[in-house]
């Protein structure tokens, strides 16, 4: 294995280094972020509708259940090998995960305090975004991390049409070139990629919830009760 080649991307790939984890996290992110704006009032419809939950999820099961290589195969017609045929599939997986971590969220927040949101004159809507919401963060948060880490590694797929894998591309001609420095570099890079992603995650959440005890030891039910506070005095404010 050559090293002082490590950075030395073929021409072929019409991109630097830097280019390339660009690329890649574009082609990573937009579709997690996609899949978010969808899964938000589609958790929403399940928690207030309870019968529509199970076959949404059965939906969104099925649809992680189909190969990548078979979605852009069966996308490719409409889409052409572009960035938006690998990114449709991405999308479309990010909502097994983050439909159910929303609704979960959602769910736990306790009755008294939706309760305590209504007499205080909130609407539904108010209580969803002010109220429940800022209590589901944790889980939204973690249903995030899932789908990105599992967005960064699934944009290599995309090498298979027509280079679209952004650093994926850099496996497909290690072996074209017989260069293995360039697919170590690709396995090391998006691994970097995904470890960042996720203690960024880590950060927002951090942020976003001021309330939450930082001991890792700490159970999730003892957060609530200070969680569902927070919210509703910051709501009210």
């Amino acid at each position: 294995m050559n090293w002082d080649r490590f950075f030395d991307i073929p021409s072929d790939l019409q991109h630097s280094w830097l280019g390339l984890i660009g690329l890649h996290l574009r082609e990573a992110l937009l579709p997690v972020l996609a899949g978010l704006v969808v899964s938000l009032p589609l958790a929403q419809l399940c928690v207030r509708f309870r019968w529509l939950y199970p076959p949404v999820l059965w939906v969104t099961t099925v649809l992680y259940a189909i190969p990548s290589l078979a979605f852009f195969v069966l996308l490719i017609d409409y889409t052409g090998q572009t960035e938006l045929t690998v990114m449709i599939p991405l999308t479309v997986y990010s909502l097994v995960v983050l439909v159910p971590a929303i609704v979960d969220g959602v769910r736990s927040v306790p009755q008294e305090t939706l309760a305590a949101a209504k007499a205080m004159g909130f609407g539904p809507v108010r209580r969803y975004l002010q109220v429940q919401l800022p209590i589901a963060v944790p889980a939204i948060i973690a249903g995030l991390r899932v789908a990105t880490v599992s967005s960064i590694s699934l944009v290599s797929v995309g090498a298979l049409i027509g280079n679209q894998g952004a650093l994926g591309n850099l496996i497909n001609d290690a072996n074209i070139y017989n260069r293995p420095e360039l697919a170590m570099n690709a396995v090391l890079t998006m691994a970097v990629l995904a470890i960042l992603a996720d203690a960024l995650l880590v950060v927002v959440r951090t942020l976003l919830t001021p309330w939450m005890p930082r001991r890792a030891h700490t159970t999730p039910k003892a957060d609530r009760p200070d969680a569902a506070a927070a919210a509703l005095e910051d709501a009210a404010r």
